[in-house]
């Protein structure tokens, strides 16, 4: 079968709790990035679509054959107002001045704050000129900042047009963190051609995003085993997500809407481990073809909305000639059992990225 895809994952953020994220040296989280990196490639994900983080280095490390890892379709920061979703400063930051100096999680690509149309367009440019290939806007809360709400909205309208705008002049596209079905429509009216996450949308806005095509980026969060130990604000924001999803999935199907996988898997090395059974989950709405086409050649369709900023032109997530050579060996048919993709370690017996082999159980 082709290599897998994860529309969306952090590469640096997914295996590091998120106290260490906030306090250790930038050069020990690049080390443990490109140890996780490996280990997401030897899962059987060959190609995944970073939606935010400092990732530049990390894929130009993976592409120059320094490290072992899945292609990255970089993002670079996500780009958020203040108080929205990605606004990790300490409150000690607080107040911050129109073109003051940046926080210390700003300077290093974790996220990046706007709070005008104008600083939109430069966040939006900035990211661009690192080589990112699609554009991350924050719409709404998020679960892991604690001090915003999923039903808050971020920036307006007209600031996320300024994001399609600049992302349409550089022939690629923007995609948006949005919950709540406010949120998501703003989003859609803007021109976003992608949402991540929308596990509480309404049908009125599940009709817009399949009148419109745009693509959903959802991930199947059922109970705490996806998710780490959380508390406070954070607890009850994960809880409406665990109750929202079978909705949004319900919706998707009935209305047909472009639906990408992703796992969204943060701050545990213990966690990333059940990115294949994340894609177990989707048994719940679809057959196991739909499930394996989902995370193959339907989440390269998303990637290659990236257009002329897309860094590896070619067709991905398919065996066909001229295709990219990522083909994973399976001991046994997933297409009858789809559990056999949560255990990569013992079922997967080869992995090949672009005709390399990384993993061959066949010759050993």
């Amino acid at each position: 079968m082709p290599g897998l895809i994860d529309a969306h994952w952090h590469a640096l953020f997914a295996a590091l709790p998120i106290q260490v994220l906030m306090s250790a040296d930038i050069g020990y989280i690049f080390l443990a990035a490109s140890t996780e990196a490996e280990r997401t490639l030897m899962r059987g994900f060959t190609t995944v679509r970073d939606v935010g983080g400092p990732a530049f280095a990390l894929k130009q490390a993976i592409d120059d054959g320094l490290i072992s890892g899945p292609r990255i379709y970089p993002s670079g920061a996500m780009i958020t107002t203040s108080g929205g979703h990605g606004d990790l400063r300490p409150l000690s930051d607080i107040p911050r001045s129109l073109g003051g100096p940046v926080s210390v999680s700003e300077q290093t690509g974790g996220g990046a704050v706007a709070d005008s149309a104008a600083e939109v367009q430069l966040r939006a440019r900035e990211q661009l000129l690192q080589g990112a290939s699609q554009l991350k806007l924050v719409g709404g809360g998020g679960v892991s900042s604690p001090r915003s709400p999923l039903d808050m909205s971020t920036f307006s309208e007209s600031e996320l047009r300024v994001a399609v705008e600049v992302a349409k002049d550089w022939n690629t596209y923007i995609t948006v963190h949005a919950y709540a079905p406010n949120t998501v429509q703003r989003a859609i009216t803007a021109g976003a051609a992608c949402i991540e996450h929308a596990h509480l949308m309404d049908d009125e806005t599940a009709r817009m995003m399949s009148d419109k095509g745009i693509w959903l980026s959802i991930q199947p969060f059922l109970n705490d085993d996806d998710s780490v130990p959380l508390t406070g604000p954070s607890r009850a924001k994960m809880l409406q997500v665990f109750a929202g999803t079978n909705s949004a999935y319900e919706l998707a199907n009935k209305h047909r809407i472009k639906t990408a996988f992703g796992t969204d898997l943060l701050f545990s090395g213990a966690l990333t481990v059940r990115q294949g059974t994340m894609l177990t989950h989707l048994a719940k709405w679809y057959n196991n073809a739909e499930i394996l086409m989902m995370a193959t050649a339907r989440n390269a369709e998303l990637l290659a909305l990236s257009n002329l900023r897309n860094p590896y032109p070619g067709k991905l997530g398919v065996i066909e000639d001229g295709a990219f050579a990522d083909l994973l060996l399976v001991d046994g048919d997933p297409l009858a059992d789809i559990t056999l993709v949560a255990n990569p370690d013992k079922n997967f017996l080869m992995i090949m990225k672009d005709g390399k082999i990384y993993k061959d159980k066949i010759s050993t």
